[in-house]
């Protein structure tokens, strides 16, 4: 067990200080983490462009974020899905034009647990289509900016990384054989990761250290995830487990996102989450990540299958 740098309540909100001026710019901001980040975020003076699938549910969002911390809050919204690479294309070019910086993207925004195997427009398992090639599509047309701005990337992974295959299955990324739903989720984001600490080498190697790209994860929080698209009996078992002290208020699962967009000296090689039982729950800080989300090889190979597939080429 890591000793916590922010001793033993780890992490929290309290250390954030004003962020007028900053601009944050959030995926999956109608419910859960997504919600809680970028209310806590305009709660400390920030701009926050939100980037979320459906328009009506951002319109009731900015309401009740409005209603919460008052009218003059920074919000905004963009229509985003990220199972359509068209649509992150014209959301990104959105986001261009509407800011001038971005302080950090937090690609928080996910699709769990899919009972039966989909594939998005792109051609993709929709689990792997959304969280990870959606994911860096956005991130590789917003990377100049945030060079610019000398911002962060901070992608939220899932301990689900090690609850699956311990690799990426490269012969068969669409899950032709043998889908699962979890499999899936895990691969999807184990990628994630994966791809975060390539992108980490690849900055360092083209020497550019004004990004910095922080991989962290919410622990086990009280969201409606697994609702949204896991099958009933996931559903069931999430939420049995609602109930149980396995889980945390969804605001204490945005804690480690939030700490990787705003805390200074963070070392970007750690993984971040709540750091107690199964790194589900408790205090928020650096943890154990299994080596096999480090391996060199695939993450190399992963990136370069990615810019393949999207289409997308990193400007580092």
């Amino acid at each position: 067990m890591k000793n916590n740098q922010f001793g033993k309540e780890g992490w929290t909100p309290s250390r954030i200080k004003s962020l007028d001026g900053q601009t944050f710019v959030i995926t999956g901001t109608t419910s859960g983490t997504g919600f809680e980040a970028a209310k806590i975020l305009l709660s400390k003076g920030a701009k926050v462009v939100m980037l979320n699938r459906n328009p009506q549910k951002s319109t009731n969002t900015i309401a009740v974020l409005k209603q919460e911390l008052g009218d003059n809050i920074a919000v905004s919204a963009i229509t985003m899905d990220l199972a359509e690479q068209a649509s992150v294309k014209k959301a990104a070019k959105e986001v261009l034009n509407t800011v001038t910086r971005i302080d950090a993207l937090l690609c928080n925004a996910a699709i769990a647990q899919v009972p039966k195997k989909q594939l998005t427009v792109d051609g993709w398992e929709s689990q792997m289509g959304v969280n990870y090639y959606g994911h860096f599509t956005l991130q590789a047309m917003l990377y100049p900016l945030l060079e610019k701005s000398n911002g962060r990337i901070v992608t939220v992974g899932s301990m689900g990384y090690d609850m699956g295959l311990k690799t990426i299955k490269f012969d068969d990324l669409n899950w032709e054989k043998d889908y699962t739903p979890n499999n899936a989720y895990s691969q999807s984001k184990l990628a994630q990761i994966m791809s975060i600490y390539e992108l980490q080498d690849r900055l360092a190697s083209a020497g550019k250290t004004s990004v910095k790209a922080y991989a962290c994860h919410p622990g086990s929080s009280r969201t409606s995830l697994i609702a949204t698209s896991g099958s009933f009996m996931m559903r069931m078992i999430f939420g049995l487990m609602k109930l149980s002290p396995l889980t945390q208020p969804a605001e204490n699962g945005a804690y480690p996102q939030l700490m990787c967009a705003t805390e200074e000296n963070l070392d970007q090689k750690e993984f971040y989450g709540p750091t107690g039982r199964n790194y589900w729950v408790g205090p928020v800080g650096a943890h154990e990540l299994k080596p096999h989300a480090k391996d060199k090889e695939v993450s190399k190979k992963l990136w370069e299958i990615s810019e393949k597939e999207t289409g997308m080429k990193w400007a580092i």
